[in-house]
């Protein structure tokens, strides 16, 4: 059973590492002047992380989040990311993406992994 929770918590690492991927991706591919383009690969994924570094870090986040609020900052979170690449890519991708998340988030839950 430990590998399975230590597996899910590397499904949530990647699952943060696809959320950057996905504003860069939806940056890039955006229908602009190719210097938009570059400052929306770069502004989107930094709002990402400022976000995430502020109040969703694993580790000491500044304002930590709990309850339902550490709920809808992940909802939010990784659902906007979903949305940016089924815009950038197919709205497919999107959906399996924050399915991912859905699976990972109630997995988490179920096994401690995260406090509410």
């Amino acid at each position: 059973m430990s590998v399975l929770k230590g597996a899910n918590l590397l499904v949530m690492f990647l699952l943060e590492l696809c959320v950057l991927g996905a504003a860069i991706w939806w940056g890039a591919t955006v229908s602009a002047p190719v210097w938009v383009r570059i400052l929306l690969a770069v502004a989107a994924p930094a709002v990402f992380v400022v976000v995430w570094a502020l109040f969703g870090a694993a580790n000491e986040p500044r304002y930590p989040q709990t309850g339902w609020r550490r709920v809808a900052l992940e909802v939010l979170w990784f659902g906007a990311a979903s949305i940016l690449l089924g815009l950038a890519w197919s709205p497919l991708a999107g959906v399996v993406m924050f399915a991912v998340w859905l699976v990972n988030g109630v997995l988490r839950l179920v096994w401690g992994q995260q406090q509410l």
